[in-house]
């Protein structure tokens, strides 16, 4: 039976999402361990999207499958009474064989949350990015208006990036301040390696006041990695949604 379950974790603490080598700790793998104990047999998963080191996830969506006789009650109190307390599968249920974690998504959603004060704070400092400088949210918005709709984010994307294509398509992109925060909130179809910490590296520079607003579509015109400015730091960023079509999710 193939069963979907919700993952949510702090990433400060481990090497990314994928499994590498056994010594390197990574979300994929105590996940995989959690739930192969509740199996009594190996179990691999399949994400909807993976995150890089120190990204942290609110809705990260896996995929499984087994043939143990296993309630989803079983499988989520189970896999959480084996998992750290830094990663927690938050639900579990069953679904048909044609549900994909990651084929079948439509949409993924990210948030980067700026901590913008002169001084630094010394709560959840890993949750958040500091920067000192005063940062304009009206003309960082402005510029990631440029930003909206089907383009090919070459520039945008991590040297190392082997996405097959670099066109991608973002429905929704939001700057607002809250507060001595700063959230930058995307949705996109997908999205390519280090994108939503590049274009936060962007509009970043933009709201310092180093470029206008409209540098963020020159940047986009390059197609050149190198024309793209600095990578944001992680900490700040959040997988906050994965959306699926309408019954997607349907046991049959």
């Amino acid at each position: 039976m193939r069963y979907a379950a919700g993952v949510e974790y702090c990433g400060t603490n481990f090497h990314g999402w994928e499994v590498q080598q056994p010594e390197i700790r990574t979300v994929q793998g105590e996940v995989e361990r959690a739930l192969s104990r509740v199996a009594n047999h190996f179990v691999r998963v399949t994400t909807a999207g993976r995150t890089d080191t120190g990204v942290h996830a609110l809705a990260q969506v896996i995929h499984f499958e087994s043939g143990a006789d296993r309630s989803d009650r079983s499988w989520l109190y189970g896999a959480n009474a084996n998992l750290p307390a830094d990663v927690c599968l938050s639900w579990v249920r069953p679904v048909s064989d044609q549900f994909h974690a990651r084929f079948s998504a439509i949409s993924r959603s990210y948030r980067y949350i700026i901590f913008n004060r002169p001084v630094r704070t010394a709560i959840s400092r890993s949750e958040r990015t500091w920067i000192y400088q005063p940062l304009d949210e009206q003309k960082m918005q402005l510029a990631a208006n440029t930003l909206l709709g089907e383009h090919d984010f070459s520039s945008y994307r991590a040297v190392a990036c082997q996405a097959h294509t670099p066109v991608r398509t973002i429905h929704q992109l939001e700057v607002t301040r809250q507060g001595d925060e700063v959230w930058i909130e995307v949705r996109a179809n997908a999205f390519l390696h280090h994108m939503v910490r590049n274009i936060a590296g962007v509009l970043i520079s933009i709201g310092s006041g180093a470029h206008p607003p409209q540098w963020a579509q020159e940047v986009l015109d390059h197609r050149d990695r190198r024309e793209g400015g600095v990578t944001a730091p992680p900490e700040g960023l959040s997988l906050i949604a994965v959306e699926y079509p309408q019954g997607a999710m349907e046991w049959n």
